[in-house]
Order: structure tokens, then sequence, then C-alpha cells
């Protein structure tokens, strides 16, 4: 920092012992022609993890279907049963979240962008005899399914691969049922900001804050998978988006692996909200 308190990109401010600090990786991306290229550029990418095998496809085992609902609520945000409610699993092909919620009895629809991970799914209802509803679609529109539907909406990581938060959560609003449960995971804004290690260990928070657009590709990409774009969401988009779409926020934690990283800068954030109506809505 310069004594301006402005960022001093060549570390050579007060007190620093980089003698040169440059950011690997930083040339910003073009906007691209088409505003929506992000969703095929991101549907690649997961279908090739899938065909690589990522951790990230694992499905559900015969083990954990056994305890499933143990393993979807680690902080209780969850009603004591979920057996005969309406889920969305959003943005969560792959086999994992639609069958342990169907293995805990909930009526189950999934939606994802990728077919290869939504194969996973169906691929796996169908091994273990559970009904679940495959629908292929982007999180910003949900217009397949119909208004005030479901009792709960459980979306993983998945809203950085979109550019405007606000569109996602407008839409959980419209299918959740009033005094529904929308729990969300998300990446951290500041875990997005890192572009590269030092050689001492020290992480470098090289993408500023208020960035918008595509995320540049850099040398730090621990938490950013491979080939997909992502964008950065900022805490008033991540918080305030979500009580401006009609939720009040009944919970938030901080999900964070074991690994050394992640105790510099914290991946992600849960966040429980409650579906209210707002002002002339019944």
């Amino acid at each position: 920092m310069t004594a301006s308190g402005e960022f001093d990109p060549s570390g050579r401010g007060k007190g620093a012992d980089v003698e040169h600090l440059e950011i690997p990786g930083l040339a910003m991306p073009q906007a691209p022609a088409d505003a929506t290229a992000y969703r095929d550029d991101n549907r690649v990418a997961w279908d090739r993890l899938v065909a690589a095998g990522s951790p990230l496809t694992a499905v559900a085992t015969d083990e954990q279907c056994l305890h499933a609902r143990a393993l979807l609520d680690r902080e209780g945000w969850l009603p004591q049963s979920i057996a005969g409610l309406e889920v969305l699993c959003l943005a969560a092909g792959g086999g994992r979240h639609s069958i342990l919620y169907a293995a805990a009895g909930a009526h189950v629809t999934v939606v994802d962008l990728c077919p290869a991970v939504l194969e996973l799914d169906r691929r796996e209802a169908e091994r273990r005899g559970y009904s679940v509803r495959i629908v292929e679609a982007s999180m910003e529109d949900l217009s397949q399914l119909g208004d005030a539907i479901f009792d709960i909406v459980h979306q993983p990581v998945s809203t950085c691969y979109v550019p405007d938060v606000a569109a996602v959560y407008r839409e959980v609003a419209r299918v959740l049922r009033l005094g529904g449960l929308y729990i969300g995971q998300h990446k951290q804004p500041a875990s997005l900001q890192a572009s590269h290690r030092l050689g001492d260990g020290r992480f470098v928070v090289g993408i500023p804050y208020s960035h918008s657009g595509p995320l540049p590709d850099v040398a730090e990409r621990f938490n950013r998978e491979d080939n997909t774009v992502e964008f950065l969401h900022r805490w008033d988009q991540l918080i305030g988006e979500l009580c401006t779409a009609g939720f009040v926020v009944e919970g938030l934690s901080e999900p964070n692996p074991a690994q050394d990283r992640n105790s510099y800068l914290p991946p992600f954030v849960r966040i429980k909200g409650r579906r209210v109506a707002r002002a002339g809505e019944r």
C-alpha cells in the first residue's frame, strides 16, 4: 500500500520486502461478442471434468445414501424430516446432491447446464430406483419450472460461473414457496482475488475486489476449475442481492477444507435464506 492507501503494484511501498512484484497472467480477457458465451465454455469444461473422472463429479456412494440427511445438513438448517418435500438441486448435477435428497425421501428436481453431469444423475437415480426429474437449463433461467413449487432449493458452489448472481436469486425466489429455504454455497470473493503465491508462501491478492467480467487466468488457480469461466461476486451481491430478492438470512457458515491455502484465504461461504413475502406479495 502507498502512503495514500492505494495499492502499490511494485511492492516497494513502506515496509515492503519484495524488490519487485509481478502479477502473472493478469491480462484481463476481452468481453466476448456473445454475452452468454460463458455458458458454452463452462458446459464444455464440465463435460471434460466428467470424462476425466474428476473428484468434483464423484457420485454419492451407497454408504453415503445410508446417512443422506446428515451429510446434507451439517449445520442443522434442514427440517427434521425432508421426506415428501419438493427439493430443487440447482446447478447441482453430478449424481450426488439429487441422489442424497432422494435417499432422504424428498421429491427431487435437478437443474444443470451440462448434459454430462446430468447423465450421472440419470444413471444413479435409475440404478437405485429413485424418481428424479432432470432439467437441462441455466441457473439464471428456470422458466421450465413453475412458480412457488419447491420447499427447498439447494445450490452447491456454482454461482461463480455466472456474471449476475442477482438473476439467480430472483429465479430461486420465484420457484420457492413462501417460507421455503434456500441453502447456497458460494466462492468467497477474496479467494477468487488471489493471483499467485510468493516463494515464502504468501498469497498475492492481485485481482481488484471491484473486478467485473470474466476473471483472468492466473497462476494461482486453487479452487478454480480448469477451463471454466468464472466471475467474482462481492459480499454486497452475495448477501445484499439475496435480501433484495425476498429472503432473510437465517444462517451463515464458512466451510473450510483442511488445506494450507484455506487458512489464509477462506474459500467458501454457505448461506441459509428463508423466503419471505415482499411488499404487495401474498
